[in-house]
């Protein structure tokens, strides 16, 4: 065994020593030894040189009240019994700190990443999916997103904690491709938010709109601003999103290219608006949902609205018919019906014995209906669906949105 002032000259030169000790300890463990470690626990261990060595002597001396040498240690203070593993969990417990394992609680609790909830949306800020975002989660962390594939594997890969993407406008229609994304991911549905949408002709400064030669902008915003389009005579081009267009112009300085978006993107982009309020149709309002990687609990106490997808069984007259009446028989009001091509066999053979081989279309159907599946009511509809069902599968049940739509909130968006 080292003496104590051994270890307090030779290991306080050295930022490893406490390592090195713990691995060269015999089983005993002296005073002089504890000593040593309260030392490097000190404040004085950041300092350098004779100073730090006589203190760590000093300290030693304080604990021992003398330097032994070590023939007279291992004589006069045997610690035969002592229960190496205790001193040694003492001794180190304020220089080490475990991380403290993971419980089935902590993994039950959403994501935060601070105080501060992270929401994926498509788009840059500015865009229309980000006021969505902040409606939905206020002050929250919005995160854009370069298309809706990443907004979802954001999710999935704990990157975000939610996700808001929009599902259908009231002019354009659905968004088709965040549909096939619900069937390929594994997220859930946890609510809605609808939004309404004003558009804006934005141009750099100083440009008139009878100036410009194109028009660019996300295709459901160039398809909602048709009659105004027409009417300046402009091309028209599509891009990813509304607030990107924006910060196309403004990056490439181009003077003959206007843009359709939100008034807070001409704002965050140093652009004008040139026009107000280009939408066809005042009433225009995008419906958005909100998504997360657990599903939330049904509850009966609020209006609640649930999502499924389904494949028939097999194509017979009347089939589709049957398998709604399981929502009509119970007084279930069904708010949204859409259809898409199965994109594992888009076509399904059906052998007609007059005229040899026809083919048909194999779909699969997006449902919402209004009902939580905390209904018994709700679960009875299922219930028989499975009935022609070949496949379903439920996306949420979800808080409908309530909110009424703030005309302000959408010429400040």
């Amino acid at each position: 065994m080292l003496r104590s002032d051994d270890m307090a000259l030779q290991g306080c030169s050295n930022d490893g020593a406490v390592t090195a000790r713990a691995m060269d300890l015999s089983g005993v463990l002296s005073n002089g030894d504890l000593a040593y470690v309260a030392c490097v626990q000190s404040a004085e261990w950041q300092s350098a040189g004779p100073t730090l060595s006589s203190q760590c002597v000093r300290q030693a001396e304080k604990e021992n009240g003398m330097i032994v040498n070590q023939q007279d240690e291992i004589s006069n203070r045997k610690l035969e019994k002592l229960d190496y593993d205790s001193t040694f969990r003492e001794t180190f417990k304020g220089l080490v700190t475990l991380p403290k394992p993971l419980s089935i609680s902590d993994l039950a609790k959403p994501p935060t990443h601070g105080s501060r909830l992270k929401v994926a949306y498509q788009g840059v800020p500015g865009a229309y999916s980000e006021l969505a975002a902040t409606k939905a989660y206020p002050d929250c962390e919005a995160v854009p997103c370069d298309q809706f594939e990443e907004a979802f594997q954001a999710v999935e890969l704990w990157l975000s904690d939610r996700a808001v993407l929009p599902i259908e406008n009231s002019l354009g229609g659905s968004i088709h491709r965040n549909y096939d994304l619900l069937l390929r991911h594994r997220l859930h549905i946890v609510g809605e938010v609808q939004i309404g949408v004003h558009h804006c002709l934005l141009g750099l400064p100083g440009v008139k709109k009878e100036q410009l030669k194109r028009v660019i902008s996300h295709p459901q915003a160039l398809a909602q601003c048709e009659h105004t389009l027409s009417k300046l005579g402009v091309a028209r081009e599509a891009v990813d999103d509304t607030a990107g267009a924006a910060q196309y112009i403004t990056d490439n300085n181009l003077h003959d290219t206007g843009a359709i978006a939100s008034a807070r993107a001409a704002e965050l982009y140093g652009l004008d608006i040139l026009a107000d309020g280009i939408q066809d149709d005042s009433g225009n309002v995008t419906r958005f949902l909100m998504l997360a990687r657990e599903p939330i609990i049904p509850r009966t106490d609020r209006p609640f609205k649930t999502s499924i997808v389904f494949a028939l069984e097999m194509e017979q007259p009347g089939a589709l018919f049957k398998a709604l009446s399981a929502f009509a028989l119970r007084d279930i009001n069904l708010t949204k019906i859409e259809s898409r091509p199965q994109r594992n066999r888009p076509l399904r053979v059906v052998d007609d014995f007059n005229h040899g081989v026809a083919k048909y279309f194999a779909y699969m159907f997006y449902i919402d209906f209004e009902a939580s599946m905390a209904e018994r009511r709700a679960q009875n509809a299922l219930g028989q669906l499975q009935e022609f069902a070949g496949f379903l599968r439920m996306l949420g049940s979800y808080p409908m949105d309530m909110t009424p739509i703030d005309p302000a909130s959408r010429s400040a968006s």
